[in-house]
């Protein structure tokens, strides 16, 4: 079993920025792929991005050149540095973990976290 707990949401003013993080306990963090997703209201769940093990990085396209994904291996953490914020960032973010890319990729990823709020509005 791997727990993941995120942090680091809040209110920001558009053009702000917010580090989110997630700490994971349970198995080898280092295994893992992690990934964040996010759901507005009204909205499905959408991916944010990915990183593998390897260090490998995937980003949904509107958030490119604006949102960085880091993970700290030896913390057992995986960070979103999220800058330049728009309203339309506004979501629930949720952390993920699966040892496969492709599930983090399609949204079957085995572990979630419970998910922490963005809102960003003047």
């Amino acid at each position: 079993q791997v727990q993941l707990v995120e942090s680091g949401g809040g209110l920001v003013q558009p053009g702000g920025s917010l580090r989110l993080s997630c700490a994971a306990s349970g198995r080898i963090f280092g295994i893992y792929a992690m990934g964040w997703y996010r759901q507005a209201p009204g909205k499905q769940r959408e991916l944010v991005a990915v990183i593998t093990s390897a260090g490998t990085i995937t980003y949904t396209e509107s958030v490119k050149g604006r949102f960085t994904i880091s993970r700290d291996n030896a913390k057992s953490t995986v960070y979103l540095q999220l800058n330049s914020l728009k309203p339309e960032d506004t979501a629930v973010y949720y952390c993920s973990a699966d040892v496969d890319r492709r599930a983090l990729l399609t949204g079957a990823a085995d572990y979630w976290g419970q998910g922490t709020q963005v809102t960003v509005s003047s």
